[in-house]
């Protein structure tokens, strides 16, 4: 059978072009030139640039947690009942993208007013973004790569191009903010003038992606007498072993980026002396290095498989990141340091969302139920989770250790907000990376899959599905 008639007969099983790749891909481009923002630089400007209490920063970041974890549960059962012309998942990548643009920006006009109007403001904003623009976005786009294809590498090769293509949003907007502020003035303007350069970008990646991206899974209309009890489906994701696994793995990795992308601005000002140039090198070799990690990703794909790829990364984390301690003061060993931990770092993101479309076929296996929109909230969740609460604890340890904020970003720090600075930069990644090697060890997936999707195969085939 040629591959036109077996186009006709399942588009769903049909090898992706390298454009639709590179086209879904650009989804979380434009999603990390915003919220690669939000996760770095966003806590400088609030305490450097508008002179924010540095506690104040960590209470918003904490409250917003609260709400996002309602949100992606909505989102999530929201995306699944869902019903268009456009599919599922792919129509709310074009209702959310122009929102959630506007609201980024808002994020950086915050009011010289009182305390309690910028906290009002910021917590407002915040939420806007993240809590409701940034999960209409996230969850659906997550859930449409499990709705473009049902074959499982192709699966991979979508993630593999949406994590090696994610860093470029960032390269794009965190590296190159920092100058573009200092040359736009240095000041709040600044800060408001470039991220509508980075919202305008991001605005026309998304469309691209949903101009590009097709749903050809077919959607299920499954009967309202014979749809599962809220219960049955709550029962089915929670007692989903892999849903736990990828999404604590996922949200592992949100805690490295946002420990490392918070604290770095900081450290480069504070110990290397240099928050401009320095900065803006050291976070270009991380993410150029996650890219270039993840493309080689695949080379190993399919003898070693998602999860050995995985833990090799996660280990070799762990001992470049241990090596800072040999010269935490040095620039060149920083580079170094970086430049391996990315090596790393990078496996697992390229392959954590494949691991989640398995984890949606392992559950549609052990309890009949095919849960892409639940999966996948919750590894949005899992995101939120990670970046907020991160940032809230950092921001707490910070105020803690006495860190001074102003409006000129010209204060003498004391040396005990020096050091907190250090040894969270030093510790937070090597703890997150030892963890993640003990989950990715009791990790089981690959193993059992192929046996699952035949199965699943034969229940295809004989009506039982």
């Amino acid at each position: 059978m040629n591959e036109q008639k077996k186009a006709e007969l399942d588009p769903s099983r049909i090898a992706l072009s390298a454009g639709t790749r590179a086209s879904y891909g650009l989804g979380d481009v434009s999603c990390n030139v915003v919220f690669g923002m939000i996760t770095t630089l966003l806590t400088l400007f609030y305490t450097d640039y508008v002179g924010v209490p540095i506690a104040t920063v960590g209470v918003v970041m904490l409250l917003s947690r609260i709400f996002d974890g309602v949100s992606d549960v909505i989102m999530g059962v929201i995306v699944s009942k869902t019903k268009s012309k456009w599919g599922m998942a792919r129509p709310w990548i074009l209702w959310a993208s122009l929102p959630y643009c506007i609201c980024a920006v808002l994020l950086f006009t915050v009011p010289h007013s009182t305390a309690m109007v910028q906290f009002i403001y910021m917590i407002v904003t915040y939420n806007l973004c993240t809590t409701v623009c940034y999960t209409a976005i996230n969850v659906p786009y997550g859930t449409l790569s499990t709705r473009m294809t049902r074959i499982s590498h192709e699966r991979d090769m979508l993630a593999v191009f949406r994590m090696g293509m994610s860093p470029m949003g960032k390269i794009l907007s965190v590296t190159l903010t920092m100058p573009l502020v200092k040359l736009f003035g240095n000041d709040q303007s600044a800060w408001i003038k470039t991220m509508s350069i980075w919202a305008v970008f991001a605005l026309i990646m998304l469309i691209i992606c949903f101009v590009r991206c097709k749903e050809t899974v077919p959607l299920k209309i499954i009967p309202k007498e014979n749809k599962p009890k809220a219960k049955k489906t709550l029962k089915s994701l929670l007692t989903n072993q892999y849903f736990w696994s990828t999404t604590i793995l996922w949200t592992l990795t949100c805690l490295h980026t946002t420990i490392v992308g918070t604290t770095l601005p900081y450290y480069c000002k504070y110990i290397f002396g240099n928050d401009g140039y320095v900065y803006s090198m050291l976070y270009f070799l991380e993410t150029i290095m996650l890219v270039v990690s993840a493309m080689i990703c695949p080379l190993f794909l399919k003898k070693f498989g998602k999860r050995n790829v995985s833990l090799a990364g996660a280990i070799l984390a762990v001992i470049a990141q241990a090596s800072f301690f040999f010269g935490t003061k040095s620039l060149i060993l920083a580079a170094v340091t970086i430049l391996i931990r990315s090596i790393g770092v990078g496996q697992l993101n390229a392959v954590i969302f494949g691991m989640m479309g398995d984890a949606v076929d392992f559950g549609e296996w052990k309890s009949g139920l095919r849960q892409e929109a639940l999966v996948f909230g919750g590894g949005s969740l899992g995101f939120k989770f990670g970046t907020g609460i991160a940032s809230a604890v950092l921001t707490v340890m910070m105020s803690a250790a006495g860190y001074i904020s102003s409006t000129t970003g010209s204060v003498k720090q004391p040396e005990s907000a020096i050091l907190m600075i250090k040894n969270i930069y030093v510790w937070g990644p090597i703890l997150v990376w030892v963890v993640a090697v003990i989950v990715l060890i009791l990790y089981k997936l690959d193993k059992k899959y192929k046996g699952i999707m035949d199965e699943l195969g034969e229940r295809e085939v004989s009506g039982e599905m």
